[in-house]
């Protein structure tokens, strides 16, 4: 990436105004690709509906909700275990900024509602998951801690929606798309213990069924986020079940029992965590407590796994939000600040880094609406596409979720000894970005699932199709297609050796997301885009030698575009 830039000397401030703060600056506005791809991924009404309420959120989340978040991060959450008087009654207390946060984004937004109802927002139906994606992944930018319960409350109804038995679901469905805070009932799922974590066979926590049909849940779960939810989907072992995976079962645990009582269930301790701090993680502890069987009683990691992969793709676009926050910060940075008589984004190694930001942040994104699509066709009953959604949701969990712990970590470094500093936004996006790669599945474990999709879905001649489609059969990036097919045919031998898990999914989510914005580019007709297309399979799938001097110069017009 050979990149020139000659510009006059330029005088530099002093004192304060020489430290560039962009706080105010409207993320949807300062995002040069955010609504010409939302138009693009949306239905033209609904984009032109949805217009004012995306650049509403950008200024939000620039300004009000990156405060609050930054309050709520410094404030986490605190445990009750009695009244002042004694009382055996628990409670968390959150910072009113997060109870903010929790306004703007369950409330106002119905971010969690909107693909499950009509009303959200003032549009009459269902909103598709792109309409969802695009709204949060302006949120997230502002506030990755609540996007969990968001995400599993909008999972958590999904799910007990395919699953759940029609009296279940009419009796809980209506206060998981509760927009008004008092009446609604955020979701979570409590999945995990200590020997028992990506391991579901090893799952402990004992499920007896009781004479009323109900059942009693008896065990403790190690890392519940979003402790104090409402309900929660929780897998347990059935008493004189079958051994191994057959033998757990999915229930809905609600916070009270029926007639109103507080269930039986404790929050022994909350987690200090890293990262997504004003949010409550904790451990439980299960004394009986009152539970719904969901679905198919020997089904029930299948059945969880519908949430999980949920919220596999809602990770994938949380870290798709950071880096493009990351790089929102650092770009202002580098056109704002001055040293050695030119501004940074001047400077041919500071172009050189921005742009290796921008390229991992443009395919994550891409590749979460290209997510969104196959899932609302997989929903729609679309032949391949539940096949299709089932590779592309791991893809992205894998890849953008590591790539944002990289360039979180490099925006960062732009802003200097700053970005170090906790009263900016560039330490929490650092810290927030690790948890990606561990939620719903470490990287080992989704890099696995991408070989389970091809081997038990069929999923990879869905992809080259798919692909090959993005690509209009080759003529957009002729080298797209061949490389793709050594991909796939290194997934099928990584299905003998997993060893090579991780390298075969890399290679399928770059040149995915190359022909998806490849796609995009002819789309929009937008020449830049189609560069930047190029430029993922030069830098991230051909291999270069690091010793080489010569580099292949960068289209003027797509720096111009990104650097502008």
């Amino acid at each position: 990436m050979h990149i020139r830039a000659t510009e006059p000397p330029t005088a530099a401030p002093s004192g304060a105004e020489a430290v560039p703060d962009s706080r105010g600056l409207n993320l949807y506005r300062a995002d040069p690709w955010a609504a010409p791809l939302f138009g693009l991924y949306l239905p033209p009404d609904l984009f032109a509906h949805l217009a004012p309420h995306l650049d509403r959120m950008g200024a939000l989340a620039g300004g009000r909700l990156d405060e609050f978040a930054g309050i709520a991060d410094r404030n986490p959450p605190v445990l009750r275990h009695r009244t002042r008087r004694g009382e055996d009654a628990q409670s968390i207390d959150y910072h009113p900024a997060y109870r903010a946060l929790e306004q703007v984004a369950f409330g106002e937004y119905g971010l969690a509602a909107m693909s499950h109802r009509g009303g959200v927002l003032g549009w009459p139906d269902p909103m598709p998951p792109a309409a969802k994606y695009a709204l949060t992944y302006l949120f997230v930018q502002a506030e990755f801690g609540l996007c969990c319960p968001l995400s599993m409350t909008d999972a958590l109804a999904r799910t007990l929606r395919r699953f759940g038995d029609p009296a279940l679901v009419a009796r809980y469905l209506p206060a998981l798309t509760e927009t008004d805070l008092d009446a609604l009932r955020q979701g979570a799922m409590f999945m995990t213990e200590q020997g028992a974590g990506s391991d579901i066979s090893a799952t402990a926590v004992l499920a007896e069924e009781a004479e009323d049909g109900t059942w009693r849940l008896t065990g403790d779960k190690w890392f519940c986020s979003n402790a104090d939810a409402g309900m929660a989907l929780v897998l347990a072992r059935r008493r004189g079940g079958p051994a191994g995976l057959r033998g757990v079962s999915l229930f809905l645990l609600p916070r009270e029992r029926p007639d109103g009582s507080p269930n039986a269930y404790r929050i022994v301790r909350l987690k200090d965590k890293l990262g997504t701090k004003s949010m409550a993680s904790g451990e439980v502890r299960l004394e009986g407590a009152t539970a719904f069987l969901v679905g198919n009683p020997e089904a029930g990691f299948k059945q969880m796994a519908d949430m999980v992969n949920a919220s596999r793709l809602s990770n994938g676009m949380r870290a798709a939000g950071l880096m493009r926050r990351a790089v929102t910060e650092a770009m202002f940075v580098a056109r704002h600040r001055i040293a050695f008589g030119k501004r940074l984004v001047e400077m041919p190694l500071m172009r050189r880094q921005l742009l290796k930001l921008v390229l991992p942040m443009e395919q994550a994104r891409s590749m979460v609406f290209q997510a969104a699509e196959a899932l609302r066709r997989s929903d729609a009953g679309e032949e391949g596409a539940f096949a299709l959604l089932r590779i592309l949701t791991p893809l992205l969990k894998f890849r953008a979720c590591r790539d944002a712990r990289k360039v979180t970590g490099d925006a960062m470094e732009v802003r200097g000894g700053c970005g170090y500093i906790e009263e900016w936004p560039d330490s929490r996006l650092l810290r927030d970005s690790h948890l990606g790669s561990i939620w719903e599945g470490t990287s080992n474990i989704v890099a696995l699932d991408v070989l389970r999709a091809a081997q038990r879905e069929g999923s990879l001649p869905v992809l080259r199709a798919h692909v090959a489609t993005l690509l209009g059969n080759g003529a957009r990036l002729p080298e797209a297609l061949p490389l793709l097919d050594r991909a796939a045919a290194l997934a099928m031998r990584a299905q003998e050796n997993p060893a090579l898990a991780r390298q075969a999914a890399s290679a399928l989510y770059h040149l995915t997301s190359a022909a998806a914005m490849a796609w995009e580019a002819a789309r929009l007709e937008d020449a830049e885009r189609l560069d930047l297309a190029r430029l993922v399979i030069r830098h991230r799938v051909l291999p270069r030698d690091p010793l080489a001097e010569a580099d292949e110069p960068v289209p003027e017009a797509l720096l111009a575009k990104i650097l502008a």
